[in-house]
């Protein structure tokens, strides 16, 4: 009797344990869908699109000036870390008219960095609406279509977040005007559904690799 008791201490709890906590990161592994199949971008501009893409999509509006230090702390914070990975981008949604302020900015963002993962999309107010109406969050735009928050879009065009946060509860973006949210919940958050494509990569690599033998 002692010497099973031994034996179930030596190998089959460490199995246990091992089951339980890979079983714990899988499920932290997964960013929360909060909304299904949001409007694609390619219905105003055909030269992007949303899908089989990671996308921060943002609404910057029409007063840009007003909004270049969001744009700056997100361009600091989340773009430069990650906008290296494969089928990584930023998106931003403003209203027609404010073509030749865009290129400003991007003029003084790509003095920081390779700005070409930035994409910038022009449509009428009813279509800078519709996209963002799509998401189905609980906040809204300002007067100018604009807002500090960006959205997490996956690859099959899902709005991902959290359900549980700490602050919030169901947590549809991020606030780019706190360096603390960026730094502190997008930052992790951008890494788990990177994580997330990079293990269902891994995977599908493997299993090809196995029907192969």
């Amino acid at each position: 009797m002692k010497k099973t008791f031994v034996l179930i201490v030596l190998f089959v709890l460490p199995i246990v344990a091992y089951l339980f906590f890979a079983s714990g990161i899988n499920n932290f592994g997964r960013l929360p869908t909060l909304t299904k199949n949001v409007d694609d971008v390619s219905r105003i501009d055909t030269s992007i699109t949303l899908n089989d893409n990671i996308t921060i999509l943002g609404f910057l509006g029409n007063d840009i000036d007003h909004k270049k230090g969001n744009a700056f702390n997100l361009n600091q914070k989340i773009y430069k870390r990650f906008y290296e990975f494969r089928d990584f981008q930023f998106v931003m949604v403003l209203p027609l008219g404010n073509e030749q302020k865009v290129e400003r900015l991007k003029e003084e963002l790509g003095g920081l960095t390779d700005i070409s993962k930035w994409h910038f999309v022009f449509g009428t107010n009813e279509q800078v609406n519709k996209i963002f109406d799509g998401l189905k969050t609980d906040l809204s735009l300002d007067n100018n279509l604009a807002t500090s928050y960006v959205f997490i879009i996956d690859k099959e065009r899902n709005l991902r977040g959290r359900k549980e946060d700490e602050d919030e509860g169901t947590k549809y973006g991020f606030n780019t005007s706190s360096v603390a949210d960026l730094n502190n919940k997008m930052e992790d958050d951008v890494k788990i559904i990177l994580a997330e494509y990079r293990m269902a990569l891994k995977k599908n690599s493997a299993n090809r690799k196995g029907n192969e033998k």
